[in-house]
């Protein structure tokens, strides 16, 4: 299969793209990543000389671009982590998560429309909004964003499904629950928390601390996306989650423990915007119809997430020198549509 792999530089996809080169050697991937902030070539170092895999830089809004190279590469489907995906930054600035999520995913539809080849959309539990103490959200939970983040990836979906209803194109959505492992940038809960462990700085935690998440270490989720890419059936969706529910508090006193920290470095901040109280999803679906199962345990892979940062700092330092802080933003970054290359 040739997959063309859009934000495969990023946390998520560039764990796919290795998953992908173990789990299917013979498979040629084209990886376009538009290398802003949160897409690090530095993801995917070990992969620099090996002829299957093609890095390409560019904007998934550039449809002359995703046009050749799917031609180029006779692409069989496209797989889209491409995203802005932090939520505090889509408080500051809604109009880029609209440019890339919602006007990149149209664009990507749309050449794989014209092309004739599938679409596999990666979103995330966050469409679906917040939830009591109690109960979890199911595939045909209607979808209640409360952040413009989680809105922008709500309306993409919505584009998703409105192609495969209108022109039959064959689409699949995932929608995961909070993931961590390596790779992941430093602005994210767990390795902002364990990297300010290591720089001898302070832990914050939003308001109280009780949101509750659910975690997914990455290759679990790469596993699940690889099955709905091969197996899925057209036009459906499938959530992916582990029933590893936590309070924040509990993920950064349980990283205070690990690191040997004193509790006193752990911070409450007023609390963010529009911040969800709790996310579950039931997995059953995916679970049933096309066998996936969670092999990658939180007590056990916890452990070895924060031994990868630790382990790690010539991959993370680079990232916190050229990092804004996010209340310093103050102007939108222009990107060009037509600026690309292939390998590095």
């Amino acid at each position: 299969m040739n997959l063309l792999i859009t934000g495969g530089a990023g946390f998520i996809g560039s764990n796919f793209v290795h998953y992908q080169r173990q789990m299917h050697p013979a498979d040629l991937i084209v990886n376009l990543d538009l290398l802003t902030y949160a897409g690090n070539k530095n993801n995917l170092t070990d992969l620099k000389h090996d002829p299957s895999h093609i890095f390409v830089q560019g904007n998934i809004n550039n449809r002359k671009l995703v046009a050749y190279l799917i031609e180029q590469y006779h692409i069989d489907a496209i797989v889209n982590f491409a995203a802005e995906s932090h939520v505090d930054r889509s408080i500051l600035h809604p109009e880029i998560f609209v440019e890339t999520n919602v006007k990149g995913t149209l664009a990507l539809l749309h050449e794989g429309y014209r092309h004739d080849i599938k679409l596999l959309q990666i979103s995330t539990d966050e469409v679906y909004g917040s939830l009591g103490s109690t109960g979890y959200f199911t595939e045909d939970s209607p979808l209640q964003p409360n952040s413009p983040y989680a809105a922008s990836k709500a309306s993409a979906d919505m584009l998703v499904r409105s192609y495969f209803e209108t022109y039959g194109t064959h689409v699949n959505i995932t929608r995961s629950t909070n993931n961590y492992g390596p790779y992941q940038f430093p602005e994210k809960l767990i390795p902002l928390m364990i990297i300010n462990g290591l720089k001898d700085k302070e832990l914050p935690i939003y308001g109280d601390g009780k949101n509750i998440r659910d975690w997914l270490f990455v290759r679990d989720n790469c596993k699940g996306i690889d099955l709905v890419l091969r197996k899925g059936v057209a036009g459906e969706k499938y959530n992916i989650g582990a029933n590893n529910e936590y309070e924040n508090n509990t993920i950064v006193h349980l990283i205070v423990r690990e690191l040997g920290l004193n509790e006193a470095r752990i911070k409450h901040t007023e609390d963010r915007l529009g911040h969800d109280q709790r996310y579950a999803i039931d997995s059953t679906k995916i679970k049933s119809e096309l066998g996936w199962q969670p092999e990658c345990s939180f007590n056990a892979y916890i452990p070895k997430t924060i031994s990868w940062y630790a382990n790690h700092r010539e991959w993370w330092e680079p990232l916190l020198k050229d990092r804004v802080k996010i209340t310093q933003i103050n102007q939108i970054p222009h990107f060009p549509n037509n600026v690309w290359y292939k390998n590095y």
